[in-house]
């Protein structure tokens, strides 16, 4: 029972996940109506801010939705506290394609650096998010957890997602100097969470 249970919760975040990931590709514009001379190409180039925006969201949606997965293989069963704190990762997660078009429109143009404030904010929400269901699955004696999970193993996960909070303020941060180096830090940490899954 409690499996199924667990097995439901996450079949419902997986949706929402997916939803939040697909809705990204709706800010890619195909041109229409090209103005006399313009060439096709030109035009799909001009788009770059809205590409470089759309791979950086959809790259933390992955890495996102990867953690949740495995957070998940620890759960043997959910309580109140839990459920409420995976609905708080998922209003984040469901936010995310906002500030992606924010920023894709904004990237170039008077308000980048507001945007890139929104950008990296959102993931800020989203690691503070992480670690409250993180303290949620570990908390009161580790009863929510399947029998067998070393502390040691516990206790490197909490690590790995402590780090998210000052990276991802630094990217928000960044965006006074420039969005670009926004997107640069994220990219970054897209990578350094791949890394680290691997030694997790």
């Amino acid at each position: 029972m409690a499996d199924r249970e667990t097995n439901r919760i996450e079949a419902f975040s997986d949706g929402v996940f997916a939803i939040a990931i697909t809705l990204l590709v709706l800010d890619l514009k195909v041109p229409r109506d090209l103005l006399a001379g313009q060439q096709l190409a030109d035009v799909l180039l001009a788009q770059w801010p809205a590409y470089l925006a759309f791979l950086t969201s959809f790259a933390t949606i992955l890495i996102m939705w990867v953690n949740h997965h495995r957070m998940f293989s620890f759960i043997r069963r959910p309580d109140a506290q839990f459920l409420y704190a995976n609905g708080l990762l998922l209003f984040v997660v469901t936010l995310v394609p906002f500030p992606t078009a924010v920023l894709a429109e904004y990237f170039e143009k008077p308000g980048a650096r507001t945007a890139g404030l929104l950008y990296g904010g959102t993931f800020v929400l989203g690691s503070i998010a992480y670690n409250v269901l993180w303290r949620a699955a570990i908390g009161r004696g580790g009863r929510l957890l399947r029998s067998g999970v070393s502390p040691e193993h516990l206790a490197q996960m909490t690590r790995s997602y402590l780090w998210g909070l000052p990276m991802y303020g630094l990217a928000t941060a960044a965006a006074l100097v420039s969005p670009h180096l926004t997107i640069l830090i994220c990219l970054g940490l897209w990578v350094f969470w791949v890394v680290a899954a691997r030694n997790v």
